[in-house]
């Protein structure tokens, strides 16, 4: 549970009540075998150099001379353990939007007593932001935003958080989905502009067409949608991303727990499993609203985990849900060019034990030109890595897998585990470097490798990109693609950063040689490149601040400059939230940051109800963020 009790489980905490624990004895035995200082070292000499595995950054200086005279325009902060968010000396930040904030002035504020009303719930900025993205619609700017789950007890406090009616169940469906809104700069700082013609709340309800190569397949049909080609609804929104046509990528992660069944004698169908699909939903969804009823529409999870195209310059536009970007649980899309113009766009599944993903469109992407198949006809890969420090990627055909085309994409885990692809340590957010021809991806942790195997039975020993047992830390990976062509099938990789704690450990869990006493972090997630080609970090991870996570204060947003290996504190979030979704100004002088779940009563301070906010940093010399 978070710190303050008004709240629920994260999905993460609601994950690990799930499954089972790791059995400590042989956790140990792989410890001792494989993690030890010696044991690691040694390792990485077998197949690279230290420089080589752990990229040219990680070997740099950590003194005062080398953290001073790197790229970064701010000073770093030290960590913060209270209710509210710090920035650097230099630099202030702002509310932007509030769960529960109007959209439309026909919208009650919320309520401190009674939360959101039912009438009301899909007029307002939804609860717990994550993956955001800023566009430039003629002279106005909108940002789309999603908001990935809710917290029941201040949504439904005259229940205590449980669902006891359709109502109930209607107001979770749509705090949750996507918010497309109009934002300015005003004299009071940045807002909402209420009323706008482009203001759009995207909610599980909202109507979407079914794309690719799954759309109509039996397994996608229902009672409601016999032609399997039209859904309702979005959920589990984390990650995001941008196409380069200038649409919005929201993307299905633990959708697998709004499902149940009214049945206790309903046997699941096959593939149930891979996807952690069980008889009781986290929010009893089932027992008000029969299409989230396994036992009456089975069917209906196989039209979620998929990642959604949403035009914010049209609200009148559906969404669409492209299949042939696979269905796993979706963390968020970093698309790309090719240099001969196809369409990449890299994914992670977010599990322990799961894989990474490529896509790669069949034709090139023109301006200005059709853009309506590029998403929808291509080659979904899956990422293998070598201790070598080499990779590949692997196309997910009919003639590797084993599956035809529809079943690669509904049952793309399974596709995967096929062709013996990498397990990782929960592959979240991918980002593209814009100024070098290299991607990252955040391995925010797994409690399991190399103790068990994951739900599709596959080999989760330690490997090269994921070195460590019981990885509480995290890491993050980097590739560079062969002939620096993203599209390329292969790839060498290295670890721009171990997570870890120095101060209390001397082996592999203190993490990475950039890793120090002034910058410690854990569980990186959230990840986005600025136009200068720092990368930006985000943290989902243990706020405890003893014993292992010792010095590491609440979750955080750090920057990273890519050529040194250097990383600084930039931001620390209020108590029990996570750090998540970042984007840009047009003008690039304001930064907009997500703050998720905070456990104090923050933004409004002492007596008020915790509100998961989009906030805005800018300098107080009006210079550029990033």
């Amino acid at each position: 549970m978070k710190d303050n009790d008004t709240y629920d489980l994260s999905w993460d905490e609601w994950d690990e009540l799930q499954r089972p624990a790791p059995e400590t004895t042989q956790f140990d035995e792989v410890v001792e075998a494989a993690i030890s200082r010696r044991g690691f070292l040694s390792g990485i000499v077998a197949y690279g150099s230290g420089a080589a595995v752990m990229g040219t950054g990680l070997l740099n200086s950590t003194s005062a001379e080398a953290q001073t005279a790197g790229r970064f325009a701010f000073t770093p902060i030290p960590i913060q353990t209270d209710g509210t968010v710090h920035v650097p000396d230099g630099y202030t930040w702002e509310s932007v939007a509030k769960w529960g904030q109007p959209l439309f002035s026909d919208a009650e504020e919320l309520s401190q007593e009674t939360g959101v009303s039912v009438g009301s719930s899909d007029r307002v900025f939804g609860e717990n932001t994550d993956g955001m993205e800023a566009f430039v619609v003629g002279n106005r700017q909108v940002i789309a935003v999603n908001h990935e789950y809710v917290n029941t007890k201040v949504n439904l406090p005259a229940s205590e958080g449980e669902t006891t009616s359709a109502d109930d169940v209607l107001t979770l469906q749509n705090m949750q989905g996507v918010t497309v809104m109009e934002v300015a700069d005003g004299p009071d700082g940045w807002d909402i502009v209420v009323d706008s013609d482009l203001n759009r709340r995207i909610t599980h309800n909202t109507p979407m067409t079914m794309a690719g190569p799954a759309a109509g397949h039996p397994l996608l049909q229902t009672s409601a949608d016999p032609a399997g080609t039209t859904a309702l609804g979005t959920m589990n929104n984390c990650g995001a991303g941008k196409t380069p046509w200038g649409t919005y990528l929201t993307c299905e992660e633990n959708f697998n727990g709004y499902f149940g069944s009214s049945d206790p004698a309903f046997e699941p169908p096959e593939g149930y499993g891979r996807y952690g699909i069980g008889m009781e939903g986290r929010y009893g969804y089932e027992r008000f609203d029969e299409r989230f009823d396994v036992s009456q529409n089975p069917n209906e999870p196989h039209r979620f985990g998929y990642i959604v195209e949403i035009d914010p310059t049209d609200p009148t536009s559906t969404p669409i849900k492209h299949t042939a970007l696979g269905r796993f649980k979706h963390e968020n899309a970093a698309a790309v060019i090719a240099p001969d113009g196809r369409v990449v766009v890299y994914m992670g599944d977010d599990e322990r034990g799961e894989f990474m993903y490529k896509y790669v469109s069949n034709e090139p992407y023109t301006p200005g030109g059709k853009t309506s198949e590029l998403l929808d006809d291509g080659q979904l890969y899956v990422a293998k890595f070598s201790n070598d420090l080499t990779g590949e990627w692997v196309a997910l055909t009919p003639e590797a897998t084993g599956m035809d085309e529809a079943e690669i994409a509904i049952f793309s885990r399974v596709a995967a585990s096929n062709v013996g692809a990498t397990t990782m340590d929960r592959p979240e957010w991918v980002a593209v470097n814009p100024v070098s021809v290299e991607g990252y991806c955040c391995l925010t942790n797994n409690r399991n490798r190399g103790v068990k195997p994951n739900a599709g039975g596959d080999d989760t020993s330690v490997n090269g990109p994921n070195p460590r047992a019981e990885n509480n830390y995290g890491q993050i990976v980097r590739w560079y693609p062969s002939n620096d062509d993203h599209a390329a099938d292969t790839f060498t990789w290295d670890l721009y950063v171990m997570a870890g704690n120095p101060t209390v450990h001397d082996d592999a869990y203190g993490g990475s040689s950039n890793v120090n006493e002034g910058n410690l972090f854990n569980s990186p997630d959230g990840m986005m490149f600025d136009s200068t080609g720092l990368v930006w970090i985000q943290t989902d991870g243990n706020d405890g601040n003893e014993g292992d996570f010792a010095g590491m204060g609440n979750n955080q947003m750090l920057a990273g400059d890519p050529a040194t290996g250097q990383i600084e504190r930039f931001l620390t979030g209020p108590k029990g939230s996570e750090v998540t979704g970042l984007t840009w100004s047009a003008d690039r002088r304001t930064m907009f940051v997500g703050i998720q779940h905070p456990a104090a009563p923050f933004p409004d301070g002492e007596g008020m109800l915790p509100r998961s906010t989009l906030i805005a940093v800018r300098r107080d010399d009006g210079g550029l963020v990033g």
